[in-house]
């Protein structure tokens, strides 16, 4: 038998040396929970901060009629953005009689360790003490919690963890439940090779050519917007689709009234995942879904935000009210969710 040259043997040779870079790397890196090591110390509602427990400051703005307000919302936002993507929500509530709290959530805006990923059980811990303040702050008023995207998916999961949260109804728009399940094989893979060997290295996604709103100047303004963050490190990546697995999984509370929002035209969290999410939610007549066949990603900051707003403001004052826009999906999923039977 002829002896393999070492022309030949060379191909492999590479193989094996890039499995072994790829092990070496792999044991030397890996996903990391950014902390904070503050005192411990009573929480508390300041006007333009929450001070949690461990004396993590979460920069607080808020929106109040003019009056005593009618309800109360307490909104989370979305993946690398701040608590000014409420700014026209909340006013637009506020002339209408509800008022919005909305903070920065760990590793966001202008929080501490801006950039890091805190963890999914951090952020619902935050969620469930901000919800507790607030009902302390307005004893009898209703009190709504709303997240968007990301901030949707921590609303998910902190009602499964603390069932006691003082909310008397949840607004879901958008919510990121993309996880590991309804993705491609090689998106998993490659987010796990990254994330395991190079988890420092940022992405940006534009590249990507995805847009979250059909809106020009919002665009121009989160372009420009110092504290909204541009890219993410791929161990922030990963932390992120943990939640957005756990978030998959977890269907909205059947206790309570639940107001699902979703645009077809999303090009952040797919069709596919949410269809799924929306297949194992609660068969109940308190959890109403509406789909917008113009609307984007982001909701309430796009073309026909308005439209939006105005179904978020009806329900909120009455989660039973017919809902002007009548986008409101009728059965258990919407049309576009029949490409993917069996779910």
């Amino acid at each position: 038998m002829m002896k393999p040259s070492l022309c030949s043997e060379t191909p492999r040779m590479l193989s094996y040396a890039l499995v072994l870079v790829v092990a070496f790397a792999a044991s030397c890196a890996a996903p990391r929970l950014q902390t904070h090591l503050g005192a411990p110390t009573s929480a508390a509602l300041y006007p333009d901060h929450i001070l949690t427990e461990d004396g993590y400051r979460l920069p607080l703005r808020v929106w109040l009629p003019a009056g005593r307000p009618r309800a109360l919302v307490l909104a989370l936002h979305g993946f690398n953005d701040y608590r000014r993507s409420f700014e026209e929500t909340g006013a637009f509530l506020a002339a209408r009689g509800i008022a919005l709290y909305t903070y920065d959530q760990r590793g966001f805006g202008e929080t501490i360790g801006t950039g890091g990923w805190f963890g999914a059980q951090r952020l619902s811990q935050d969620t469930h003490l901000a919800a507790c303040l607030i009902r302390e702050r307005h004893p009898g008023i209703r009190l709504y919690l709303l997240g968007e995207s990301m901030g949707g998916a921590v609303a998910l999961l902190t009602l499964a963890a603390f069932p006691d949260t003082p909310v008397d109804g949840v607004v879901l728009m958008a919510p990121a439940v993309w996880g590991r399940a309804t993705m491609p094989w090689i998106q998993r893979g490659m987010l796990w090779l990254v994330a395991h060997t190079i988890p420092q290295v940022r992405l940006t996604g534009r590249d990507l050519n995805i847009r979250a709103t059909d809106d020009e100047a919002a665009i121009k303004r989160l372009r420009e917007d110092p504290l909204v963050i541009k890219d993410a490190r791929v161990e922030v990546l990963w932390g992120l689709t943990d939640l957005m697995d756990q978030a998959l999984a977890t269907p909205p509370p059947a206790h309570l009234p639940v107001l699902i929002l979703y645009g077809e035209q999303d090009q952040i969290i797919p069709k596919y995942p949410t269809c799924r999410w929306l297949a194992i939610r609660p068969d109940s007549p308190d959890h109403r879904v509406l789909i917008y066949p113009r609307g984007w990603h982001m909701l309430t900051r796009d073309l026909q935000r308005e439209t939006v707003l105005a179904d978020l403001a009806a329900w909120l004052h009455n989660p039973s009210a017919q809902l002007p826009s009548g986008a409101e999906i009728k059965g258990r999923l919407p049309g576009f969710c029949e490409a993917f039977a069996p779910l």
